[in-house]
C-alpha cells in the first residue's frame, strides 16, 4: 500500500466457525466464485485496529500451517492446522509504536517483521515456538533484533541465498538494504543498493528464466515508484543496474511478480485506476532478455477496484484487489496474451470502487490448498478455498540413494531424501516409503516403494534402491600407560594377553564380537625402559581401529607402591550400583575416575579412609579407569 493516511473504518462481522460453501454467487455475506469460505476472524479479534499483510509458514516438523498476520501494533500468529477451527496462539507486540504498515516474511523457520513505526528495524521471531503453546492468546517476545535502519515499508527475502532486503527504509535512498540471515539471531548488514532510489516492494530470485547471460545470477526485481528496477546482487558489494522497464499511464509502480518461468513479470500499479478511472489494470512485462524487457501486454479486469499484492502459483495469479476482496486471473495463456478472471472472493461486500479498503494481501503458497485473504480496513482476516476438487494425481519420481548404519546398526531414512523430482499441481506433497528402517541385514542393496500424496489424497508410487552400507570402525578401548616391575627373581616383565583378560576390550555396530591384535604379542618378555603395546581390530567389512598404550619396565616397585598395589581390593567388578574400594597397607587419599575418552568424570581428594564406597548407579554403561592416591591405575565396569 502507498504511504497515504487514511481514516479507518472497522467493521463488525461475526466470527464465521464452520465452512461456508460458495453457493449462487455468495458464502454467507460474502460474493464469490469458485471459492468457499473455510473460517473469518475479525480484527477486534486480536485488539488491534488495522490490518495488514500476511505471510504463511508449515511446520516442517509436522506440516501444521499457521498465518503470520500483520495489524497495527504487532504481528500476530494463528494455527489453521484446522482451517475451520482457526486458533489465535498469540502476538509479537510492535517494537516501538503502531503503524499502519508492516510486513513479514519466512527464512528458515524464522519470521522477520519490518514496519513504518519509527525506530521499528528488524525483528525476529522463531516460528519453532508456535508448536507449544500453553495458554492462547500469548504475548510473545522477539528473539533478535536488526537495528541496521529504522523505519521500512517491506521486507523482501530470498529463502535460496538466506538474505532479507529491508526496502523503503531511511538508508540507501530507500532502495535495497541487504541483510545476511542465514543465522537469523545474528542478522548482519551488508551494504545496500541505492543507484534507483525508492523501492517500494521487490522479488529477489536466484534467475533461471530465458536470458542464459544472468543464468544463476541472484537478481532484485525492485517496484521503484514509476519503473521496475532489474538489479544484479551476486556480489553485495558491488550491486549492478541491468535494466528499468516502464509502461504508459503510470501513477504508482507498487509490486510485482515472476510467473513461474521467469519470461513475464506481473505488475501492479496502485493509483492508476483512481487517477485514470479505468477497471483494475495488470500490467505484464516480458523479461526474456532482461537487458532490454519491455511492456507485453495489461488485463483490465471487471471492477473498478484498486489492485495491491499479486502473487503467481503454477498458472494462476492471485491478486489482492482491495474493495474487489482476492481475484484469481488464470495465466495459463499468457504467451499469447491471453489472461482471464477464473474466480474469486470478496471480503469487503460493501463496493468494488476504486478507494484503499477491503484486501491488503492474499497467500496462496499452503500446500493444503488454504489461501489466507488479510484485509486492511475491515474484515480481519479469511480463510478460502477452491470449491473444486483436486482429482489429479501427482508424479512420483524416484531417486537411488546409498545410507550409512549408524553406532547402533540403524539407519532410518527420510522418505523425502528418495525424491527425485515429484510434483504436483497443487504445488505441495509428502511422502513414505513402505519400509524406512534398515539394520545390519540389510546390508547391501535394498528396494523400496515411495508413495507420493497430495493435500486432497491423490497418490502416485515409484521404486527405488537404498543401499546400506557400514562405515563404522569398531570402537577399541585401551587402558592408560602403566608402570610394572620385572618378573619374580628376573631381568624382563612378561607381557600378557590383555584382550583374554579384558583390559582391552572392542565393540562393532554390526558384529557381536571381533577379535583384536596384539603387538607384541602376549608372552613377549619385555626389558627396562618404555614399550608401546599396538592394539588393532577389523570388522567383516573391512572398518579397522587400533589404540595403544606405554608399558615402562622398571627393575622393582618401590615397597610402598608395591605393597598399595597388593593391597588393593575393588568389588563387585563389574557392578550396576556401587563399588567399594579397600586398601590393606596404606590409607587412601585421593581418587580420580577417568571414561575411557580420558575426561575426568569423579574427583575426590580428602578420603583418609582404608575403605571407600562408591555409587556408580548414574554413569553410562561402559568401562572406566580409577586412579587411587596417584599411584595406581585400575579398570572398572558399570553394567
Amino acid at each position: 500500500m502507498k504511504k497515504l493516511l487514511l481514516p479507518f473504518l472497522i467493521a463488525s462481522i461475526t466470527i464465521v466457525s464452520a465452512q461456508t460453501p460458495c453457493n449462487a454467487g455468495m458464502a454467507g455475506a460474502y460474493p464469490c466464485n469458485g471459492y468457499d469460505l473455510q473460517s473469518h476472524m475479525n480484527i477486534s479479534d486480536f485488539n488491534a485496529s488495522s490490518g495488514n499483510d500476511s505471510w504463511g509458514w508449515t511446520d516442517p516438523q509436522n506440516g501444521n500451517e499457521y498465518v503470520l498476520f500483520g495489524v497495527d501494533n504487532g504481528t500476530v500468529f494463528i494455527d489453521i492446522s484446522d482451517p475451520i477451527n482457526p486458533v489465535y496462539l498469540g502476538k509479537l507486540p510492535t517494537h516501538t509504536s503502531s503503524s499502519p504498515w508492516r510486513d513479514v516474511k519466512v527464512y528458515n523457520n524464522y519470521a522477520f517483521v519490518v514496519s513504518e513505526a519509527s525506530g521499528h528495524g528488524m525483528q525476529v521471531f522463531d516460528l519453532t515456538r508456535l508448536r507449544n503453546v500453553a495458554n492462547p492468546p500469548e504475548n510473545f517476545t522477539e528473539d533478535a533484533h536488526y537495528g541496521g535502519f529504522g523505519n521500512a515499508h517491506n521486507i523482501v527475502i530470498n529463502e535460496d541465498t538466506g538474505y532479507a532486503y529491508g526496502v523503503g527504509t531511511n538508508s540507501y535512498s530507500g532502495g535495497a538494504h541487504f541483510v545476511n540471515i542465514q543465522n537469523p539471531l545474528n542478522p548482519i548488514g551488508e551494504g545496500g543498493y541505492s543507484g534507483s532510489n525508492y523501492t517500494h516492494d521487490a522479488q529477489v530470485v536466484i534467475y533461471n528464466g530465458p536470458d542464459t547471460d544472468y543464468t544463476g545470477h541472484e537478481l532484485y526485481i525492485g517496484a521503484n515508484e514509476n519503473h521496475v528496477a532489474i538489479v544484479d546482487v551476486t556480489d553485495k558489494n558491488n550491486p549492478q543496474l541491468i535494466s528499468s522497464a516502464t509502461y504508459t499511464n503510470d501513477s504508482y509502480t507498487h509490486q510485482g511478480w515472476f510467473t513461474e518461468n521467469q519470461k513475464y513479470f506481473i505488475v501492479a500499479d496502485e493509483l492508476d485506476e483512481q487517477n485514470f478511472g479505468f477497471n483494475t489494470k495488470t500490467i505484464v512485462l516480458d523479461f526474456t532478455d532482461l537487458d532490454n524487457p519491455q511492456f507485453f501486454t495489461e488485463y483490465f479486469g471487471t471492477t473498478t477496484a484498486i489492485d495491491h499484492n499479486g502473487y503467481t502459483k503454477g498458472d494462476d495469479y492471485f491478486l489482492a484487489n482491495y474493495t474487489a476482496g482476492m481475484r484469481v486471473l488464470d495465466i495459463n495463456d499468457i504467451a499469447n496474451g491471453n489472461i482471464s478472471e477464473k474466480g474469486y472472493f470478496d471480503t469487503y461486500p460493501a463496493n468494488n470502487n476504486a478507494s484503499f479498503a477491503g484486501t491488503w494481501n492474499v497467500y496462496p503458497y499452503f500446500g493444503s490448498g488454504n489461501i489466507v485473504i488479510s484485509n486492511y480496513q475491515s474484515g480481519g482476516l479469511f480463510i478460502v478455498k477452491s470449491s473444486t476438487p483436486d482429482t489429479t494425481d501427482p508424479i512420483a519420481v524416484c531417486q537411488n540413494i546409498t545410507v550409512e548404519l549408524d553406532v547402533n546398526g540403524q539407519v532410518v531414512v527420510d522418505a523425502s531424501s528418495v525424491n527425485g523430482g515429484s510434483s504436483d499441481d497443487s504445488g505441495s506433497i509428502s511422502f513414505s516409503l513402505n519400509n524406512n528402517t534398515f539394520d545390519c541385514s540389510d546390508i547391501g542393496t535394498n528396494s523400496v516403494i515411495l508413495t507420493v500424496t497430495d493435500p486432497s489424497g491423490n497418490t502416485d508410487t515409484c521404486t527405488a534402491i537404498i543401499t546400506v552400507v557400514d562405515n563404522l570402525s569398531p570402537l577399541i578401548e585401551c587402558p592408560s600407560d602403566i608402570t610394572v616391575a620385572f618378573d619374580t627373581g628376573q631381568t624382563y616383565f612378561t607381557l600378557p594377553d590383555y584382550e583374554s583378560n579384558n583390559t582391552v576390550t572392542a565393540t562393532d555396530n554390526c558384529n557381536a564380537s571381533v577379535s583384536i591384535t596384539q603387538t607384541p604379542i602376549s608372552g613377549t618378555q619385555l626389558p627396562l625402559g618404555d614399550h608401546d603395546i599396538l592394539f588393532e581390530t577389523e570388522d567383516s567389512f573391512g572398518n579397522a581401529s587400533s589404540c595403544s598404550f606405554t608399558i615402562t619396565v622398571v627393575e622393582e616397585l618401590s615397597t610402598t607402591d608395591f605393597e598399595f598395589t597388593n593391597g588393593l581390593s575393588i568389588y563387585p567388578n563389574p557392578s550396576n550400583n556401587e563399588i567399594t574400594i579397600e586398601s590393606k597397607f596404606e590409607a587412601l587419599t585421593t581418587i580420580s575416575i577417568f571414561d575411557i575418552s580420558g575426561k575426568q568424570i569423579f574427583s575426590e581428594n580428602e578420603i583418609a579412609s582404608e575403605s571407600f564406597t562408591l555409587d556408580i548407579s548414574s554413569f553410562s554403561n561402559g568401562i572406566y579407569f580409577i586412579t587411587l592416591n596417584n599411584k595406581v591405575t585400575k579398570k572398572i565396569v558399570k553394567i
